[in-house]
C-alpha cells in the first residue's frame, strides 16, 4: 500500500512524495503459505525505525524484520550480543507504529536478543510477549537442538515463530567467527535434523543464513510447513532477507560477498527498495555463483 507522504518544502528542497505501489492484501502466514505454493518469493529487509519501515512496505517487501543487527547498525557495537529486550521492544515499537500511520500491510518479525530466552520457556515467553505487545507479529530465535522445546512452548500459546540456522550471530563466537555452516556432511545432518525438529515443533519460518546453496535448496524442499529464508544461502530458498543499510551500501564493517548494493543505480532509497523486492521476486538475486561454498 502507498505511504501517503505529502510534498513539502524543506532546508534542502521540495520532498517529493513516495512513488505509487499496488495495493495488497495484509501480509499473513496463510498469505505467506499461498505465495509459496504459487512459487512467488517472499522478500524480508530488516528495518528500525518508523520511517524506514513505511518505506518498506511500500516498495512492496512482504516481512519487515527488526534485527537485533540494530546493535551493529545503529549502536555501533561489534555484535548483537549487546542488545537487550528493551533495546528490542523500543525499536519494535517504532517499527509498528510506523506501519501503522502508513497503514501498511507488512508482517512484522523481532528478534528475541541474545539472553532473553534461553534461560527456561518462561522467559522466551515474557520476551516474545513484550514484543508481541509492543506490534510485532512474529519473534525471531536463534539456534537448534534445545529451542525445539521453547518454540514448541511459544507456538502452543499461540505466538508465531521464525526459527534461524546456519550462522546464527548470536553465537559468533562459539562457532569461530562469521563462517559458512553446514559445509561437510556431519554438519550438514545436524542441520538437517535441526530444520526438521524446529519445523515439528511449529516453526512457521526458518532463516538460514551463510549455509551452502544445495543444502538451503534442499531443506526448503523438504520443510513443507515452514518457509526458508536465505541470506547467504542461494536462490533456492522460498524467500530472501537483508540488512537495510547492507542492501543500502551504507554500514560501519566489511560487506559480506553476498550482499548487492541495490543504491548504486537506483538514485533513491524508494527505488532501492523496489529494485531489491524485483529482483528477488524474477530470481536475479542472489546470484548463486556467489554461494557455491
Amino acid at each position: 500500500m502507498t505511504v501517503h507522504t505529502p510534498t513539502s518544502a524543506t532546508p534542502y528542497g521540495t520532498l517529493p512524495p513516495a512513488s505509487p505501489m499496488p495495493q495488497r492484501s495484509p501480509v499473513s502466514l496463510p498469505r505467506l503459505a499461498q505465495m509459496r505454493a504459487a512459487g512467488e518469493k517472499i522478500t524480508m529487509l530488516t528495518a528500525y525505525d518508523a520511517t524506514f519501515a513505511a518505506m518498506a512496505d511500500a516498495a512492496g517487501v512482504e516481512c519487515i524484520l527488526v534485527g537485533d543487527s540494530l546493535g551493529m547498525v545503529c549502536q555501533g557495537l561489534h555484535s548483537t550480543v549487546g542488545v537487550s529486550l528493551d533495546d528490542m521492544r523500543y525499536h519494535t515499537a517504532c517499527v509498528a507504529r510506523g506501519l501503522h500511520r502508513a497503514q501498511a500491510t507488512a508482517w512484522l518479525i523481532a528478534d528475541l536478543p541474545y539472553g532473553s530466552y534461553q534461560a527456561s520457556r518462561e522467559q522466551a515467553l515474557h520476551s516474545a510477549s513484550a514484543l508481541m505487545q509492543a506490534g510485532a507479529h512474529m519473534v525471531k530465535l536463534e539456534g537448534g537442538g534445545w529451542t525445539a522445546p521453547t518454540v514448541q512452548f511459544l507456538t502452543e500459546r499461540g505466538i508465531p515463530v521464525c526459527a534461524h540456522l546456519g550462522l546464527t550471530p548470536q553465537t559468533v563466537h562459539a562457532l569461530g567467527g562469521y563462517r559458512v555452516q553446514g559445509r561437510d556432511d556431519v554438519a550438514a545432518a545436524l542441520l538437517r535434523r535441526q530444520a526438521r525438529e524446529l519445523q515439528d515443533a511449529g516453526a512457521s519460518m526458518l532463516v538460514l543464513e551463510m549455509v551452502p546453496a544445495g543444502l538451503a535448496a534442499e531443506l526448503t524442499q523438504t520443510l513443507t510447513q515452514c518457509h526458508t529464508i536465505g541470506i547467504g544461502a542461494g536462490n533456492g530458498t522460498a524467500g530472501q532477507v537483508l540488512v537495510l543499510h547492507d542492501m543500502l551500501g551504507v554500514n560501519l564493517g566489511k560487506t559480506p560477498k553476498f550482499v548487492r548494493n541495490f543504491m548504486q543505480e537506483a538514485g533513491s532509497v524508494q527505488a532501492a527498495m523496489q529494485a531489491y523486492v524485483r529482483c528477488v521476486k524474477d530470481g536475479s538475486f542472489p546470484d548463486n555463483q556467489l554461494h557455491a561454498w
